[in-house]
């Protein structure tokens, strides 16, 4: 009887966490998303689906939900909640799509797209934080998600062309082999200006050999990370 008293204890509390975390997903999803504007039923339900606190530093575990970036190590950050929604409903995402994402990050935003799409390819150039995202994906179970190590700035050649292309770091300019990697009619949504400043999301769209860019809001993210030659 010793041992299930403990036990019985520690269901209890998993129970209890779990369903808090769900109504501060709720909330967020709520207040922070939807007030905003976000309408994509997909993505509203995949902010709920996704466990945010499970892609934050133990220590920021208590603010996963609030209504901003948190730190994630190595200069890198994870998106505001209403950032990454806003972003990946600027996409149009539909069941049959594949995504490439530059700067997975600690995968949080593969993670949002894995329910919506059919497949997510993802690439971080920080060895550490790619390897952990790779592993924290797969241990949750986020089966068509790929994630590598490399410079973003070159794509992924080999999986694509691809319906849309998610840029999680701030550039001067949209990367040329990029726009070549997006299909025809295909999305990019990319942060555009200089580094610690603000920027401006812009929607890239391709038709044929040429692009159309619309601004959309300001924003601030981290740099484009480039491989040291």
């Amino acid at each position: 009887m010793n041992g299930v008293i403990p036990c019985l204890l520690f269901l209890f509390f998993v129970s209890f966490f779990q369903e808090d975390y769900k109504e501060k997903r709720e909330g967020m999803v709520k207040l922070q998303i939807e007030k905003r504007g976000v309408k994509d039923a997909a993505v509203l339900n995949a902010m709920r689906q996704v466990k945010r606190h499970l892609f934050v530093p133990s220590s920021s575990i208590p603010d996963a939900y609030n209504d901003g970036p948190l730190p994630i190590g190595y200069g890198q950050t994870i998106s505001q909640p209403y950032i990454v929604a806003y972003m990946t409903e600027a996409i149009k995402p539909k069941p049959e799509y594949k995504v490439l994402e530059i700067g997975t990050g600690s995968g949080y935003q593969a993670a949002v797209l894995s329910p919506i799409v059919k497949e997510v390819y993802t690439i971080e150039i920080v060895p550490q934080l790619g390897t952990a995202a790779a592993n924290r994906l797969k241990k949750l179970g986020y089966k068509n998600v790929q994630a590598k190590i490399g410079d973003g700035y070159y794509g992924w050649k080999e999986h694509g062309p691809y319906d849309a292309i998610v840029v999680t770091a701030a550039t001067e300019y949209v990367p040329p082999p990029l726009l070549e990697q997006l299909k025809d009619g295909g999305r990019m949504i990319i942060p555009i200006g200089s580094p610690f400043m603000t920027q401006t999301l812009m929607l890239v769209e391709k038709k044929g050999k040429k692009a159309t860019t619309k601004s959309l809001l300001p924003v601030m993210f981290v740099p484009f990370t480039r491989e040291k030659k």
